[in-house]
């Protein structure tokens, strides 16, 4: 395929150097409906990106479009702080109905600010608040937002980096497998805390992903999540987990914990739970942890009203119905596997690894450049594919759920195309 460079010098002249997506696909983009986008030029792309996880149902779902049309025709209220409105009346209505409580999850709603780190930052500011004490304790490779609070239970050192001031009362410890299995699971973790001596000051709550997306799609075990929910429970530490990428069916269930058997604390979620790819996020609490006083924690953009539509259109249109959606995303991971087993075995010297969970995958490289080429050429043949982990040694796969099995395969013909053709 060939791409006609556009004009991008507007960007260049214009907007700050902090840009990033934008680097690695140089095009203007201008249309994009369900998994593919197409730029200025008429060029089409297969996304497997997916709005970094933020457009789960695909682009201009025509669903959720229809009914935000319909909400905006009939001027409907878009801006509302936390005033009580009649959209997001019907989201806390459709969200306990068709959510929580058929997962038996008591859980209160929060709506901290219209980004992933805002409900985080509600998160950790909770669990210190009813605990009483300020240390957070976050896992290696962890990655939890680009606010202050988020960052200091992040594990990337150049994200870190950007805070320009130290970034304290957050202590990592091991994710699971980071010792190769070497140490039992959480042997040192257990044994600081019990260790009078060992200079841990005793940690309000625990933060994780049960999936690590920027990090490098680590999967953790259920039984490793399992076991970090008994730890919680037993050293009076909150269990918060973060579903901002991996939540609203990415691994499957709604929430990616459901498959251990855990019932977190306190939970986040943003990216996909607008639908729309609209900025909205929640933080979710069990009943007795809702100490907030009115005011305590607010924000401008907490009420965004189209986003509670196009959520609302999104949760009955894929979640009311007795789980078609997980089912049709644990086949589709199984197609994804499938793929990757033989794009491995083709290249079984470049690749150390390949690993994931439902939709969401990663291929490891023991050249750590390497990914960052294989994207460059899946760009230059019609796939949007980004890289994840410490130093973006993992090309990692993140497709709309609703992608049909002819554009996945379409898609991982072209990933395998373009891991071939960056060989050495």
């Amino acid at each position: 395929m060939t791409i006609t460079p556009p004009a991008l010098s507007v960007f260049e002249a214009v907007e700050s150097e902090v840009r990033s997506y934008c680097r690695g696909w140089p095009a203007v983009f201008d249309r994009a409906q369900g998994a593919r986008l197409t730029d200025e030029d008429g060029h089409e792309y297969l996304d497997f990106f997916a709005g970094a996880g933020s457009l789960n149902y695909g682009h201009n779902n025509p669903v959720l479009k229809r009914a935000l049309l319909d909400y905006l025709e009939r001027d409907g209220i878009t801006h509302g702080l936390d005033m009580a409105t009649t959209a997001k009346r019907t989201f806390l209505e459709t969200f306990q109905n068709v959510v929580l409580r058929p997962r038996d999850l008591p859980y209160k709603v929060m709506f901290p600010g219209p980004t992933g780190t805002n409900a985080v930052e509600a998160a950790l500011k909770l669990a210190r608040k009813v605990k009483g004490r300020e240390s957070i304790v976050s896992f290696t490779n962890a990655f939890h937002g680009m606010s202050l609070g988020s960052l200091a239970v992040t594990g990337n050192a150049f994200k870190r980096a950007g805070a320009g001031i130290p970034l304290v009362h957050g202590t990592p410890m091991p994710f699971d497998n980071y010792l190769d299995g070497q140490v039992p699971d959480f042997l040192w973790f257990e044994r600081l805390l019990q260790d009078q001596g060992s200079g841990l000051n005793k940690p309000a709550a625990v933060i994780v992903e049960t999936v690590q997306g920027e990090g490098g799609i680590n999967v953790a075990r259920p039984e490793w999540l399992r076991a970090l929910a008994d730890l919680c429970r037993r050293q009076d530490m909150l269990l918060i987990v973060d579903d901002i990428q991996m939540g609203c069916g990415r691994t499957g269930a709604f929430f990616s914990f459901e498959e251990a058997g855990i019932t977190p604390d306190i939970v986040t979620l943003s990216k996909s739970i607008s639908g729309y790819g609209l900025p909205m996020s929640l933080c979710l609490f069990r009943p007795e942890l809702d100490v907030w006083e009115p005011g305590e924690h607010n924000g401008t953009f907490r009420g965004n009203n189209p986003a509670f539509v196009t959520a609302t259109a999104a949760l009955e249109a894929y979640w009311a119905d007795g789980g078609a959606l997980e089912k049709q995303t644990r086949a589709r991971g199984e197609q994804v596997e499938q793929a990757l087993i033989s794009i491995t075995e083709e290249n079984l010297a470049d690749i150390k690894e390949y690993r994931g969970h439902g939709l969401v995958w990663g291929i490891e490289f023991h050249d750590k450049a390497r990914a960052g080429a294989v994207a460059r050429r899946a760009f230059e043949l019609g796939l949007l594919v980004e890289t994840s982990g410490p130093q973006s040694e993992v090309a990692k796969l993140l497709p709309p759920l609703t992608i049909t099995r002819d554009e996945l395969d379409e898609g991982l013909r072209t990933l395998a195309r373009a891991v071939r053709e960056t060989a050495v």
